[in-house]
Order: C-alpha cells, then structure tokens, then sequence
C-alpha cells in the first residue's frame, strides 16, 4: 500500500513541509513520553525536567529539518489552493501522518488506515452540506476537540471548506485557535487567505501552505496508475478538468458527466438571438437542478426514513402517535438541511458548468492571440478557432470575463437565472 500522500498530486513541495511537520509531532510526543517516565519513576530533579523538555524541543527542531522554524510542528495549518488541487487531500494526508505509529505517514498501520477511511475516533472532518457552516455545528466541534485524544497521539479537525464558516462561526473557532487544548490541531481549507475567505485573525494565528494546480501530465499520471484509465482517456479528462483531479476522474468514467460537458460545449453555437440565449440559460439552469436532484434525492430519502424510525414511525405503541407530533420540528430541521443541501450540489454542479465554458472562451482567446499554448478543450478546438475569426481576441476577451463574472455574482449569492442569463446575453452580443 502507498504512503498517505500518494494521492496528494503534483504537489512535492507541501508533502516536504507536511512530512517536517509530522516527524516534528512525533519528536513532540516522544519527548513526552520520556518525560513522562521519569517522573512517575520517582522525584526528578527541578534540572533533569528542564533537560528532558530541552532534549525534545531539539529532536522536534531535527527532525523538523534543522533550524527552520516554519517547518516544525504548530497548532493551525491554512491550507490553500485552486479547487481539484487537493486541499481536502492534503488534510487527510497530514492528519494521518499525525497518527502514523511507525513514521510520517506509512499507509498501512491502523493509525493511517483509520484516518483516511474516516473511522478515526481522534480525527474528525467538517464538510459543509449546505451554503455554510453554522455556529452550533462548529462550537459542538470544538467543545469535542478539546478532550484528550483517545489514541494518545493527536486531536485532529479538518474544516473542508473554511470560506463557508459564517462571522459567529469563525468567532467560535478563533477562541480554539487562540487557546488551543493540548494536542489539538486544526486543518483549515480554503481557496485563498483573502478576508473574504479566512478571517484576517484566524489567519494571523495559523500556518499557511499554498497548493498550486497540478499539471494535465500529473493528473493523467494518476488516473493510469491509481484508477486504471487508458492513458489517452486519462490525457484528455485531465486536460478537460483544467488540473482537477476529481473531476477528471468523473470525466474519464461517468458518460453522463461527459454527456453535461457536450452540452455545456454546445452552448456557443446556440446564441443565436435574445431569445436562444435565454433558452439557452434555461437549459443550464435546468440542467445543473435535474444533476443536482439526481446527487442527493436517495440520501435525503435515506435519512428522511431513519429519523423517522427513530422518532417511532409505524409504531402502534402507547404514545407512537404523540412521539410522532412532538417530532415535527425535527423533521422540518431536516428538511431544511437538505434543502440548503440541494441548493448546494445545484450551484457546485452549475459552477463546473461554467468552468467547462470559460475553458472554451479561453481556448477562443489563445486562439486568436496565437499564444503557444495547447487548449483546454481538444474536441472543440476547432470551434474555438472558428469563434476567435468571428470575435477577435477582445471579443473572446469579453466573453471570457462574463464566465468569470457569472461565478463571481453566484458565489456572492446573485440568483442563479439572473446571474446566467445576463452571461448568456453578453455572450450572444459580445
């Protein structure tokens, strides 16, 4: 089996820092341990005490790399980078070498196993379902965090997506970061430590490694070694998904999803008029909704039916019928999770819709600009070069930043039609 960081691609210089940082936890614990045994050995000496902690703060240094402070062990870690660069990736990775009981992170002891199937009882990953992360959600996280690691080694906390905490909930987890609990740490990932995502005080207090988009080469390297993909498949989803190895993976194997992406691709031969735009706004919203529904209609299905077991559905007992009125708040709690849910998978599912088209715009551009550059979009190149004859490189140009305009007005919660179709509009007029 594989380290923990195989899957962690295109990034080597982020493994070395998370490698340091790791042999410098397990420099921290062993010292710790030392100490531990000699005191419950017997009194020790006010001098022995302060020579064992000066002996594991030098082994925390060696084995952090040397005198580099930035690459030792700290309490908080940001962890940046575009979206498919692996941010999530790179938490796990790291926590499992946390709890690695033979190294940094060997992939095969109960500790990495655990981690990285998600049933480590010391290792617990926040993933937003909604449009955010609530206050109660993330004081309940951390009112857990702060008891002792049942394994000895380390409590860890993995907050997938931090640009989604909200102000209340980012305050609750500033108070963890500022006091953290012994042998805690946080995981944060996010796009960027622009206020807009990290809170400039939750970044001030934490270590920030930045993970760059992988190369097309990388990507496709993956997808043949790890999920055995043909290597001229592999080649073009990784050129497709733009450096973003999960969803490469879902255009190598789903034919639905390349399916979406030949509609998406489709669109600037639609634009034939004010009306086709707007029909053709229709169809991406449309599209994005039915995808959406078809990701977590059976979840929510799932989860509708065991609460309601456990709430006594179908239950003839004394009381059933009363347990099941008094419930009704819960039910619409869960409703309302998964509607918020919903909205979610809508607007990531028309998000990399989008992304599939400024990739064709982009494509257009280069095109027109004659830049030596291969295109995103290989089996629309040559309609990407017949839209830069018909627009210029400033046409594209405009184009191209409508897309952009389009994600920047969704993500700042625009609604989704309007924000579409006034693209659509600007594509058809230019």
């Amino acid at each position: 089996m594989p380290d923990v960081f195989a899957d962690l691609v295109g990034q080597d210089d982020v493994v070395d820092a998370l490698r340091r940082a790791a042999a410098s936890a397990a420099a921290v614990l062993r010292g710790a341990a030392a100490a531990h045994a000699a005191a419950t050995a017997g009194p020790v000496d006010p001098d022995d005490a302060d020579a064992l902690a000066a002996e594991a703060e030098a082994e925390a240094t060696e084995g952090a790399g040397g005198a580099d402070q930035e690459s030792g062990m700290t309490h908080a870690w940001i962890l940046t980078g575009p979206p498919g660069s692996g941010r999530s990736v790179a938490a796990r990775a790291f926590a499992a070498a946390l709890q690695c009981r033979r190294g940094t992170g060997c992939g095969e002891c109960q500790g990495c196993h655990t981690t990285l199937a998600g049933t480590h009882a010391d290792v617990r990953l926040v993933v937003p379902e909604g449009l955010s992360i609530g206050v109660g959600e993330m004081r309940a996280l951390v009112l857990r965090a702060a008891s002792t690691p049942s394994g000895g080694r380390w409590q860890v906390v993995i907050v997938s997506d931090a640009d989604r905490l909200t102000e209340a909930a980012g305050n609750a987890l500033l108070k963890a970061v500022e006091e953290p609990p012994p042998r805690t740490v946080f995981l944060l990932c996010a796009p960027s430590t622009h206020p807009d995502d990290v809170s400039v005080t939750i970044r001030s207090r934490c270590r920030v490694l930045s993970l760059r988009q992988p190369a097309p080469e990388a990507v496709a390297e993956v997808l043949v070694r790890r999920d055995g993909v043909a290597p001229d498949v592999a080649r073009w989803a990784a050129a497709a998904a733009q450096g973003h190895v999960g969803r490469a993976r879902r255009l190598a194997g789903d034919p639905e999803a390349r399916s979406r992406r030949d509609a998406v691709l489709a669109v600037p031969r639609r634009l034939t008029g004010v009306g086709a735009a707007f029909d053709a706004a229709s169809a991406l919203i449309e599209a994005a909704e039915a995808e959406a529904e078809a990701a977590v209609t059976e979840s929510d299905a799932a989860e509708r039916a065991a609460l309601q077991t456990a709430l006594g559905a179908g239950g003839t007992g004394r009381g059933a019928a009363g347990a099941m009125r008094g419930a009704a708040g819960q039910l619409k709690e869960l409703e309302k999770r998964q509607k918020s849910r919903a909205t979610r998978a809508q607007r990531d599912a028309l998000d990399r819709a989008l992304v599939d088209l400024a990739g064709f715009y982009r494509d257009a551009l280069t095109a027109a600009l004659r830049a030596p550059v291969a295109p995103v979009h290989t089996d629309t190149a040559a309609l990407a070069e017949a839209g830069a004859q018909r627009w210029d490189a400033e046409g594209s140009l405009r184009r191209l930043e409508a897309v952009v305009e389009c994600r920047a007005a969704i993500e700042a919660n625009v609604k989704p039609r309007i924000a579409v179709e006034a693209m659509m509009l600007t594509l058809w007029k230019g």
